[in-house]
């Protein structure tokens, strides 16, 4: 599972993937860029496939993002990764990879809905926070 998150820990965008490989970092760089434009800089672990995604994108759009590979600088990340990740435990064991997904998005929106990442002009229940976040 792929997860951006910005410097005041809201949840910028996710993405599940069968592989964690560079193809599957440069189509989740791709999605979060589309949406929220180019960070100035990335924080990530120690995957190589991060940091050849995050180049080859650096090289395709002629970007200057620069990596940043810090243990303790993705600790906001991995903090708020937490409690997706105490939800998620209990219902492994997915039958399909399509299901998994499905699930983990709706817990990734549950969760973006308690953080209070949903702005909205009238006070909305949660579920109907959540029918607009998914639709």
């Amino acid at each position: 599972m792929y997860r951006a998150v910005d410097k005041a820990g809201a949840t910028a965008d996710f993405l599940l993937t069968a592989h964690r490989d560079r193809k599957a970092a440069s189509r989740f760089l791709r999605k979060a860029t589309a949406c929220h434009g180019v960070p100035e800089k990335i924080t990530i672990d120690k995957s190589g496939a991060n940091r050849a995604a995050i180049e080859t994108f650096n090289a395709e759009q002629g970007a200057d993002i620069e990596i940043r590979q810090d243990k303790y600088l993705n600790n906001i990340v991995e903090q708020d990764h937490r409690s997706v990740k105490r939800v998620a435990r209990p219902a492994l064991g997915f039958k399909s990879f399509r299901s998994a997904a499905a699930t983990l998005a709706g817990i990734e929106l549950m969760h973006m809905i308690r953080k209070g990442q949903l702005r909205a002009m009238v006070i909305l229940r949660p579920t109907q926070q959540f029918c607009s976040l998914a639709g």
